[in-house]
């Protein structure tokens, strides 16, 4: 059996490879771990020998099968002893953000991000609202396999199982931190919000309005069903048309569960995380806020970005694909800007993992700021052409050892030369490869790329 834990949480489909006993056994296991030390919440209850129990933030995107997941989460927390804040349906950055603002043990998000409906997933957060750290997402795992290879839980009784409750209180206080933290207002700007049906469809349009902006909202409208289906940052499109439409200043798509955001601006031209993470890099410089004159993005960021960074005096730092590597490196040099070309943006004064919604806001406070549209702004870089080709169904564990591919990448940059990049790397959440190929022609780009796609079904397939 394989590791459980991906890139980003558990994944699968919900009710086959994601079941409530999966989802159950996993929030036991994660209480252990990570709620161990517990917390003493009221020292009148400490006097008394009667220590507070450990607290939980448990949130969801709004697919149907979150439903059933959550009460098999909020089940495992509790017959662990952990008290339960259901936060209902939120942001993931709104559960970490919750997490660590209540000083919560421990906080448990459902949503399978940008997937299909069918999808779901289990992530969790430790103290503080940070993601996990590959060693306690490795105890997590060890300590449910124990238990599924028959060992039994310490199970607490009587006054010692926790206590749930809802949390409503999350959706303003969340929304009140986003706007809180923006240095200007958006007056002025009117902004078009793709919702993706999803975990934002109340949170974003509210914290535009609040701050300002003059908002119109499409596919914020989730009924369960409909999540990610032909809208947000995976189909762009559809914010593109609305923004033409309404002429609007610009547009932000979220995903399912809106820790991303792409962008388009006033002509309609998709504004990727690249150009997103450029704009705000050097409003950052200029306002003194970016940390060691230091942006982190990682090995998928657009070769255009580089030299944007070069021309503007910011260092770049590069890592694996995957906004936890990139909080990772944010932390370990105590920088306050990263993200991903996908449109995951962290900034780490404000937040503790990638937020769309207070992305998108951060852009339009730009915009605002300045008084000029986000074409020029986004015009710091220029991208380069870059072809992105799926490869389904194929053995993505042997993408980095199997000798033919190897041979083919070598052959390939020696093709491109100086002006291009190839990059080969299994999907951290699906069952395929990614080619990625850049180059300074589009058409020898997609050439290489579509020669790589085809070794790659062949050796892999």
């Amino acid at each position: 059996m394989g590791r459980l834990f991906g890139t980003d949480g558990v994944r699968g489909v919900a009710n086959e490879g994601l079941t409530a006993e999966l989802a159950m056994g996993l929030s036991v296991a994660a209480a252990h771990v990570l709620a161990e030390s517990g917390i003493v919440a009221d020292p009148e209850e400490a006097r008394e020998g009667r220590a507070a129990k450990p607290v939980a933030v448990v949130g969801r995107d709004p697919r149907a099968s979150g439903e059933f997941l959550e009460a098999a989460v909020v089940a495992g927390l509790a017959s662990a002893g952990i008290d339960v804040l259901r936060v209902g349906v939120l942001p993931t950055p709104a559960v970490a953000y919750l997490t660590g603002s209540l000083g919560a043990d421990l906080g448990v998000m459902l949503s399978a991000s940008h997937n299909p409906m069918p999808d779901n997933g289990v992530k969790f957060f430790a103290r503080g609202g940070h993601k996990l750290a590959d060693e306690l997402e490795d105890r997590i795992e060890a300590r449910y396999r124990e238990h599924a290879s028959g060992e039994p839980w310490s199970r607490p009784t009587g006054d010692g199982v926790g206590r749930v409750r809802d949390y409503d209180e999350g959706f303003d206080n969340y929304v009140a931190h986003l706007v809180g933290v923006l240095p200007n207002r958006l007056d002025g700007l009117r902004v078009v919000i793709d919702a993706a049906h999803g975990a934002a469809s109340r949170v974003s349009p509210e914290a535009f309005a609040r701050a300002g902006a003059d908002v119109v909202t499409i596919a914020a409208e989730p009924d369960g069903l409909n999540i990610n289906d032909g809208c947000g940052s995976t189909h762009i499109e559809g914010l593109r048309a609305a923004v033409l439409e309404h002429g609007a200043d610009l547009g932000v798509a979220h995903d399912g569960d809106a820790d991303r955001c792409l962008a388009v601006d006033a002509a309609g031209e998709e504004i990727d995380g690249d150009q997103i993470l450029a704009v705000l890099a050097v409003a950052m410089k200029e306002a003194g806020t970016l940390r060691h004159d230091t942006v982190v993005a990682t090995v998928m960021s657009n070769l255009g970005f580089t030299l944007a960074m070069e021309r503007e005096g910011i260092r770049l730092l590069r890592t694996a694909v995957g906004d936890r590597y990139v909080l990772e490196e944010m932390k370990r040099g105590g920088y306050s800007l990263g993200g991903e070309q996908s449109g995951h943006v962290i900034a780490l004064d404000h937040a503790t993992t990638g937020d769309g919604t207070l992305t998108g806001l951060m852009l339009a406070a730009r915009a605002a700021a300045t008084g000029r549209p986000l074409a020029e702004l986004a015009s710091v870089m220029e991208r380069l052409p870059q072809v992105l080709v799926n490869v389904p169904d194929v053995d993505k564990s042997r993408v980095e050892t199997a000798p033919e591919l190897v041979t083919a990448v070598g052959e390939a940059e020696g093709a491109l030369g100086a002006t291009g990049r190839v990059l080969l790397r299994p999907s951290g959440t699906e069952p395929l490869v990614r080619v990625m190929v850049e180059a300074a022609d589009a058409g020898q780009a997609q050439t290489v790329a579509g020669r790589l796609a085809d070794v790659v079904k062949s050796v892999l397939g």
